[in-house]
């Protein structure tokens, strides 16, 4: 029989955990495998978990939210076997589970994702440190990492509008860069980064209707908005007329991006949805295919190169 384990986080969602595993054994010893529920204690133990599983896994599913599902791609690309991958979404946004089709009814999500396809997909590699959708740097990144838990699990996504209130108080601070895009040397001062390979990001759908999980690219957004109307601004125009033409900001499409900032950042990154703190002042960026998933039939055709 083949064997299935799942990495839960049970503070994602707000099924009872007790509901939530009786389920997991239902529906997958149900479609011929041997389960092993495993739970997450810390923040990175799923990272931990994955990489000290045995080689003889079949597929290892993340359920959570996306930085669970970030964990279970960092355990895995430190392992020498590399496993089989899914990802059921429980958590608050859910932005990698909407994009490969999910719904969050998690019961169907888990028999469509066991009844998938195996597909090898991109992942962007930032300093050798894989992320699965955004990286982003800059004014209100926080917001991701910084909202309470308690006020996720009572308002949901509104949540991060509330805390995100709190944090429009701030001065909109410039960083000057000097970067390396498609061979090109470039320098400024940009307010906002962010790199990603989704097409939902932050609960919006659509933010690139045209990406690719498979084209060895990732998406490139530097934007030097300096206040916070021409910030209000921006966001409106995006939501009619597409990221790519936002005033006051340059688009890429890449495969290498190498940034290095005047000094190392005094803020965090924002990997995933979640905090990263690092020590220096230069990133490169690059991706990495050695990751498979098993994924939604649903959205295929519209997420791969190669279903055209």
């Amino acid at each position: 029989m083949k064997k299935c384990v799942i990495i839960y986080n049970r503070k994602s969602g707000k099924v009872k955990p007790k509901q939530l595993i009786g389920t997991f054994y239902d529906v997958v010893e149900k479609n011929g495998y041997e389960l092993n529920v495993i739970t997450t204690k810390r923040q990175g133990d799923a990272i931990d978990k994955v990489r000290e599983l045995p080689d003889d896994i079949d597929l290892v599913i993340a359920a959570g939210g996306d930085g669970t599902f970030d964990e279970v791609i960092n355990g895995n690309m430190q392992r020498e076997k590399r496993l089989l991958l899914a990802h059921l979404p429980l958590g608050t946004t859910n932005d990698v589970g909407s994009m490969f089709g999910l719904t969050q009814n998690y019961k169907r999500d888990l028999e469509i994702i066991l009844k998938g396809v195996r597909k090898n997909i991109d992942i962007i590699m930032m300093n050798g440190r894989p992320f699965v959708y955004v990286a982003a740097f800059g004014n209100f990144i926080n917001i991701s990492f910084d909202t309470p838990k308690k006020w996720k699990e009572i308002f949901g996504r509104i949540a991060y509008i509330l805390f995100g209130f709190t944090e429009m108080q701030e001065k909109i601070r410039m960083n000057k860069i000097k970067y390396i895009v498609n061979g090109k040397n470039k320098e400024g001062e940009f307010s906002f980064i962010f790199i990603t390979n989704s097409s939902r990001v932050g609960g919006v759908e659509g933010i690139y209707p045209d990406m690719k999980l498979d084209d060895n690219k990732f998406e490139v957004l530097l934007c030097n908005l300096k206040t916070k109307p021409e910030i209000l601004k921006a966001l409106v125009y995006a939501k009619t007329n597409g990221v790519k033409n936002v005033p006051g900001c340059e688009y890429y499409s890449t495969s290498r991006l190498d940034i290095e900032f005047e000094d190392v950042p005094k803020h965090s990154w924002g990997l995933d949805g979640e905090e990263y703190k690092s020590k220096t002042n230069r990133y490169v960026f690059t991706v990495d295919k050695s990751t498979e998933i098993l994924i939604p039939n649903k959205n295929v055709k519209k997420l791969f190169v190669e279903e055209k």
